[in-house]
């Protein structure tokens, strides 16, 4: 099957349409996509009368199809945002729809045994007061997800050593139309999590280094409660104190670490922030909690702050103690095979 120019130029038109792009330069991206297929030396495939091989086309129909989702698509591309507010050429959804209903639903999953769609939930109940279609697509999105993933759960292995570790991150301005930023954290026992929040931000901050601390400063607070029903278990059990091992609480944002450290000083970086924000300062004073810095990419509180992609969300789900029961029953049938899995 030959593909030739107008039938790429189609393809294209069908990706700016399944993406809800607005912008018309659909040409330019056309053209720079044949500069890169002559570069891979896979010109001839889109060519009149061309004899590539089936191989070559094949190469060349994957590039095309995802080309618009690489670098290129800011480069040409305005993407609208699918869930901001209503818009005045929209309808609200009608009495029938059960969207809060959904809503409900899924925040008792969010909130108990699935942290991984915490953050969509989170946005999606953003709008509860005025849904759109769009906002029902996106629950509707979330709903085909679990239906994919209903075997899954968070695993507590007893072989595992119970230690205590936190990871807290923040998400600048992720909602862009109020001027709000997003806090998230996670904490984990034995690797798997206990507790975990996605929420949006109350106050406007004035830099990513201001909502870092603010998502510090709940993730301190949760970090103290946790400690005090392990103490309470512990002692109950005739197990050791944690009371001397500090918490460690991972956090990615260095100049937040180092104002964390330092403590409150009434400069002009930070004269505009609340001094009760710095609570993590005390604590760590107190040696009730270490605060390390952590690479961006490994902070388990991303999966509650930001859109990931596919791959990043899925290492994350697992590195928080998110298993299938496919999953489990192969390792155990490993296990017993004596094989390394």
């Amino acid at each position: 099957m030959q593909k030739t120019r107008k039938e790429m130029s189609n393809i294209a038109k069908l990706e700016f349409a399944a993406l809800d792009i607005s912008g018309k330069n659909y040409l330019s991206w056309i053209l720079d996509a044949e500069i890169h297929l002559d570069a891979m030396n896979l010109g001839n495939t889109i060519k009149e009368g061309n004899v590539a091989s089936q191989q070559d086309r094949a190469k060349a129909l994957i590039f095309i199809r995802h080309h618009i989702d690489a670098s290129l698509k800011s480069e040409y591309l305005t993407v609208k945002d699918p869930f901001r507010p209503k818009e005045e050429n929209e309808e609200l959804l009608g009495p029938e729809v059960s969207y809060l209903s959904a809503i409900g639903a899924l925040m008792y999953l969010a909130n108990y045994t699935r942290p991984d769609i915490a953050f969509s939930v989170n946005l999606l109940a953003r709008y509860s007061s005025a849904p759109t279609k769009r906002h029902w697509n996106g629950i509707k999105h979330v709903l085909r997800y679990l239906r994919g993933t209903c075997d899954m759960g968070l695993f507590y292995s007893k072989t595992l050593e119970p230690q205590l570790f936190g990871y807290a991150d923040a998400g600048y301005l992720s909602d862009p139309h109020k001027a709000r930023s997003q806090t998230g954290y996670i904490f984990t026992y034995g690797n798997t999590a206990i507790s975990w929040r996605s929420v949006k931000q109350t106050m406007v901050v004035t830099s990513s280094n201001h909502s870092e601390i603010l998502a510090m400063h709940e993730a301190s607070r949760e970090c103290v409660w946790l400690r005090s029903v392990i103490q309470h278990i512990r002692e109950s059990c005739g197990l050791s104190s944690i009371k001397n091992e500090p918490t460690v609480l991972y956090e990615d944002n260095a100049a937040c670490i180092a104002q964390v450290k330092g403590g409150y000083i009434k400069g002009d970086r930070t004269k505009h922030i609340s001094p009760k924000f710095f609570y993590t300062h005390e604590l760590q004073s107190s040696s009730e909690i270490n605060v390390q810095q952590i690479r961006s990419n490994d902070n388990l509180a991303d999966l509650f702050t930001k859109a990931l992609p596919t791959a990043t969300f899925k290492k994350l789900v697992r590195q928080i103690g998110m298993r299938q029961l496919k999953d489990l029953q192969n390792e155990v049938s490993c296990h017993y095979q004596g094989e390394h899995c």
